[in-house]
C-alpha cells in the first residue's frame, strides 16, 4: 500500500520533529529545509490503544527516483484528486486532502509563475495521465475432457455476488505466478508448480467509466494436485468444471470472453473500454 514516510520516537528523539528528519533521513536520505506541525492523526495498536501520530508538512521539489530508499519499494508524486486511484489508507487520502483544501486557493498558480525551481515543473515521476492499474491473476483449469473450473461467488460479494468467476486474485507484494500459487492453495486447496504454469491470456478491463482500470493475467495450469475445495466458503460457494460450449448465463463478462479467446489461441483482448 502507499503511505506516508514516518516512523516510531526512538531515544536518542529530542523531540517529534527530531524523530520525523531522522526517519526522512533514514528512509530516503531526504533532509528538508522548513519542517511544520500539521495535525495528529490516531491510529490503534494491537492492544486496541489508540496511538497518537504527529503529522509534519514540507516541501521538496525533486525526483523521487533519485532518492536512496531503504524502506519500501518506490516513491511518486501524486496529486490529491488521484488517491482514489491508489491502494492506499483512508484516513492518509482524507489527511491529504485536509492539507491540500488548507493552502491558500492561489498557491498552485503561483507555483506554476516561480520559476524552474516551482513543483509542478520539476516533478517527473510519471507522465501526464499515468495512472496505476490492478493486476489480477486468473486460473484457467482445464481437465483433459476440455471443461473448465469455475466458482460460484458469494451472494454477499463487493464483486460479481452471485455470479460465476474463475479462481482468481489480486497481486500483493509477490510475483504474478507466486500469486496465483497461492490463490489457488487458499481457495481451493489445490497445489500447482511454477514450472506447470504458463500465461495463455491477458485482458485489460475496466467494469465501468472512471473504475480502477485492471490488467487480468490467465494462466493455465497443465497439472496439479488436488480437487477443488471451498476453502473460504464466505468468497466461493461452489466448484464446478463446465463444459466451455455451455458456460452459465451469470459468469463474469470478462471471463467469459477470455475463455472464448484462450480456446482461440487468442493472447490478448479488451473489455468495458468504450468504443
Amino acid at each position: 500500500m502507499w503511505s506516508l514516510l514516518g516512523g516510531g520516537r526512538e531515544p536518542q528523539d529530542a523531540t517529534l520533529e527530531h524523530t520525523v528528519r531522522r526517519e526522512l533521513a533514514e528512509e530516503a536520505g531526504l533532509h528538508i529545509a522548513d519542517l511544520t506541525p500539521f495535525g495528529t492523526e490516531y491510529a490503534s495498536d494491537d492492544t486496541g490503544a489508540s496511538v497518537p501520530i504527529a503529522i509534519y508538512a514540507g516541501r521538496w521539489n525533486g525526483d523521487p527516483r533519485d532518492l536512496r530508499l531503504t524502506e519500501g519499494v518506490m516513491l511518486a508524486w501524486f496529486a490529491p484528486d488521484d488517491l482514489h486511484r491508489l491502494r492506499i489508507a483512508d484516513t492518509t487520502c482524507e489527511l491529504v486532502r485536509r492539507h491540500a483544501a488548507s493552502r491558500p486557493a492561489n498557491a498552485s498558480s503561483t507555483a506554476s509563475q516561480s520559476g524552474p525551481s516551482s513543483h509542478e515543473e520539476r516533478r517527473p515521476a510519471s507522465p501526464h495521465g499515468t495512472v496505476l492499474n490492478v493486476i489480477g491473476v486468473h486460473l484457467h483449469l482445464e481437465r483433459p475432457d476440455g471443461t473448465v473450473l469455475l466458482g460460484l461467488r458469494h451472494p454477499d460479494s463487493a464483486f460479481a455476488p452471485s455470479t460465476w468467476h474463475v479462481l482468481a486474485g489480486h497481486c500483493e507484494q509477490e510475483s504474478a505466478v507466486t500469486c496465483l500459487i497461492r490463490e489457488a492453495r487458499e481457495e481451493a486447496g489445490l497445489l500447482i508448480q511454477p514450472q506447470d504454469v504458463e500465461l495463455v491470456h491477458v485482458v485489460h478491463h475496466v467494469d465501468h467509466a472512471g473504475d480502477q482500470l485492471r490488467m487480468g493475467l490467465f494462466f493455465r495450469a497443465r497439472t496439479w494436485t488436488g480437487e477443488p475445495e471451498l476453502r473460504e466458503p464466505d468468497k466461493c460457494t461452489q466448484w464446478k468444471f463446465w463444459d466451455p460450449t455451455a458456460l452459465p448465463d451469470n459468469l463474469v463478462s470478462y471471463t467469459r470472453q477470455a475463455i472464448t479467446k484462450i480456446r482461440n489461441g487468442d493472447l490478448y483482448s479488451e473489455s468495458g473500454w468504450p468504443a
